[in-house]
């Protein structure tokens, strides 16, 4: 007798559901979950890189933001340290220059890239050099590094493209 899965000594069918697991691996079931979650943590970052973007620069013209998107994906990281989660995983240098826009009494524009090409060049350029040179050196935690190597990363491949435009 079986009442829903428990055998008659009150155990459940285990042999059945193990060879059932075992068929479902051996088909590539297992992997077809690993590839959903893999495209669903894809389409969660590419909405990261979007709002990063809107920060950054919702003035920017169309063909900046198509760059932004370019570079985030290539590089797997944007300017503003957003990750795909939503948290940021460090301080960027872009959040900075939009910050130091608050501190200054801006409260309408934190537009760093501007409404040009050029402007967003120019701002990313500022970005990578305070990157690469900071102020005052601080200590900071492998994954703050990690997170910095490849802020370097996007803006580099950002920068690169937008020349090119």
């Amino acid at each position: 007798m079986n009442v829903n899965g428990i055998g008659i000594a009150g155990y459940p069918l285990t042999g059945y559901t193990a060879r059932k697991m075992g068929r479902s691996v051996e088909s590539g079931t297992v992997g077809f979950m690993e590839a959903v979650e893999e495209k669903a943590a894809q389409g969660r970052a590419a909405d990261q890189d979007e709002k990063a973007f809107e920060m950054a620069g919702p003035n920017a013209p169309k063909e900046v933001k198509d760059v932004w998107m370019d570079a985030a994906k290539e590089v797997n990281a944007n300017g503003l340290g957003i990750r795909g989660g939503g948290m940021m995983s460090h301080i960027s240098q872009m959040m900075v220059q939009r910050l130091n826009k608050q501190l200054k009494g801006e409260t309408e524009n934190f537009d760093i890239l501007g409404n040009t090409v050029e402007s967003a060049i120019q701002a990313t350029k500022k970005a990578l050099h305070d990157l690469e040179h900071p102020v005052v050196y601080t200590p900071r935690s492998i994954a703050v590094q990690q997170a910095r190597i490849k802020e370097g990363e996007f803006y580099r491949a950002f920068l690169e493209k937008l020349e090119k435009l």
